[in-house]
């Protein structure tokens, strides 16, 4: 009788084991000697993308990179000729890879197990990929505020005597009646104005104010953004056709703020069109507003779109490069909200806005 209590207690005890194991959030993995997989949780599951069928039974190989494939293939090895841990009992961050080909940080922790004269060795994983993606967002954080810092001083130093030398220069241009003289003191006196604007979009960038969110209805705002452009694009010899839903799209935002980032995109579609062309703004509704700027411009090269958001990465002649990196930091300061592009060589570029709406 005494046994065979001892018999249901430890299949009670392995069948808690078992139910611990499976439930947990980390990702247990087990591999033979032979470095194929032998057990697989529900948490390994659903960090790497496989089905346990998917992987029980293969080389472990499949779940990581190739360089540390290499690296663990060795660590098991040695462990097998020298029974020296080197990695078990500790933590170590690798590099392994989804089922959709995404690599991606893990912590894992080793531990080896001696059965029947076999070695079974078990990584209990930790998905570290948005642990790092917060760390990089307080790193970058912490040095734009340095930075803020920095502008705040030098835009204080320099705002000043700009201001006098620009003075200076307008009454010199008052009082100038020679040709080439007043060529030149017009030239200074654009690129001080040149230089006032880098400063102000110098302190957008780094010293934002705090936005002030409310209701609005965006559709209502991309109308408002039509009319204040059409005189322009007539100007420029541009058709401008404006497709917006007639539906409201409430959403919660910061009202001269999102006009800003829309008339800015729609200003670099224009100055992009230099002989004329077709820009189109558009707004869809489906759970998300989604916004669209088009022109027919000469399009961005592939190999620049990745750096088109960057501070100080400019495709235009005169740009200061920072119009399209304060847009993209607005929009992303509304939660849910994104900004991106797509662009062809000689096809033109298309600008979209997606944002969350409120609740009917």
């Amino acid at each position: 009788m005494k046994k065979t209590g001892d018999g249901r207690e430890k299949i009670q005890e392995l069948a808690i084991l078992q139910g611990a194991v499976e439930n947990t959030n980390e990702a247990f993995v087990t591999i033979d000697e032979n470095h194929t997989v032998i057990f697989f949780n529900q948490a390994a599951e659903r960090i790497f993308g496989y089905t346990r069928d998917e992987v029980i039974g293969k080389d472990l190989n499949l779940i990581l990179t190739p360089h540390c494939s290499k690296d663990h293939r060795q660590a098991v090895g040695r462990y097998l000729q020298t029974k020296t841990p080197r990695r078990i009992g500790h933590e170590t961050e690798l590099m392994a890879s989804r089922k959709n080909g995404e690599t991606f940080p893990i912590s894992i922790s080793f531990s080896v197990a001696n059965i029947g004269g076999r070695l079974f060795f078990t990584g209990i994983i930790r998905d570290l990929a948005e642990t790092k993606a917060l760390q990089e967002q307080v790193s970058k954080a912490e040095r734009l505020a340095t930075l803020g810092q920095l502008v705040a001083e030098i835009t204080h130093e320099i705002r000043n005597p700009l201001a006098i030398v620009g003075g200076y220069v307008q009454q010199l241009i008052k009082g100038t009646q020679e040709e080439k003289s007043l060529g030149k003191l017009k030239i200074m006196a654009g690129e001080v104005k040149r230089l006032e604007n880098l400063l102000s979009e110098l302190s957008e960038y780094y010293l934002p104010k705090k936005l002030d969110f409310k209701k609005l209805d965006m559709n209502g705002l991309l109308r408002e953004v039509c009319s204040l452009t059409k005189a322009d694009c007539e100007e420029k010899n541009i058709q401008l056709e404006c497709q917006i839903d007639a539906d409201p799209a409430w959403v919660e935002g910061d009202k001269d703020k999102l006009k800003q980032v829309l008339l800015n995109l729609v200003r670099n579609g224009i100055e992009a069109m230099e002989k004329g062309g077709n820009l189109s703004i558009q707004s869809a509704l489906g759970d998300r507003i989604e916004i669209k700027i088009a022109d027919e411009g000469p399009g961005i090269p592939e190999k620049e779109q990745a750096k088109i958001f960057t501070p100080f990465f400019t495709t235009k002649r005169k740009g200061l490069g920072l119009g399209l990196a304060i847009c993209k930091k607005i929009i992303d300061s509304h939660p849910g909200s994104s900004i991106d592009l797509t662009s062809r060589e000689g096809k033109g570029t298309i600008f979209k806005i997606t944002m969350p709406l409120l609740p009917s």
